[in-house]
């Protein structure tokens, strides 16, 4: 079975702690990421070569690398360099998440598309628009994601939650649609399959400690 019939249908865990957080330690990420599959994931996206060399051993899931970089002269944090698409091959990543937005980076998204390719690793486009997910199926990306949707500059507030219609819009296209950005509640997940994802990640409102805490914690408050 290959690597997106195994993600077909099925949820893909984010396990990205808060950074520099009590949490965010290769050795906790590994136990999140465990967990995860025992609570039924099919798939993990994972930040940072140490946190994925430290979770791969342990799990027999595909896993989605990334690693983010905070850079001085762009918004660009996924996956911004050809070293880092190396690396995370090399760390035994089954698919490499990078920024396809068209916004200037360290190397350009088409190189860095390239180079994961060239790799033999499946490329997963993280896109805000309907035109970065073709011009990535066009690259040879084989999964569209709505991960940036919101959180550019030309996307911000368009949607409250997930952008349904950039999942169904990328079901138009072809190729593998993953649902991911603000899907924090079962019920939109399921939202998201029935708009046409072919698999659905989840982040903070599984691994992030803090933030669900947080809101709980605020709807006590305004309760009292």
């Amino acid at each position: 079975m290959s690597v997106l019939q195994r993600l077909k249908g099925g949820l893909v865990a984010s396990c990205q702690p808060v950074d520099d957080g009590p949490m965010d330690r290769p050795e906790i990420v590994a136990a999140m990421a465990q967990a995860a599959v025992a609570g039924g994931a099919v798939g993990l996206r994972i930040e940072g070569v140490d946190n994925l060399r430290a979770v791969r051993p342990l799990v027999d899931v595909p896993i989605i690398g990334i690693v983010k970089t905070d850079l001085a002269d762009s918004p660009v944090r996924i996956t911004v360099t050809v070293e880092d698409a190396l690396a995370l091959a090399d760390a035994g990543a089954d698919i490499i998440a990078y920024d396809a937005t068209p916004r200037a980076r360290t190397n350009a998204r088409e190189e860095v598309l390239a180079a994961i390719l060239a790799q033999g690793r499946l490329a997963m486009a993280d896109c805000a628009a309907l035109e970065d997910g073709q011009a990535a199926l066009l690259g040879g990306a084989s999964v569209l994601g709505s991960t940036l949707s919101g959180y550019t500059a030309e996307t911000e507030g368009r949607h409250e939650g997930p952008d349904f219609e950039l999942i169904a819009a990328f079901k138009a296209l072809g190729g593998f649609v993953m649902a991911e950005g603000r899907i924090n509640t079962p019920d939109l997940a399921a939202r998201a399959l029935a708009a046409g994802a072919d698999a659905v990640t989840v982040g903070s409102a599984l691994t992030r400690l803090e933030h669900v805490t947080g809101w709980f914690a605020a709807a006590v408050r305004g309760a009292k």
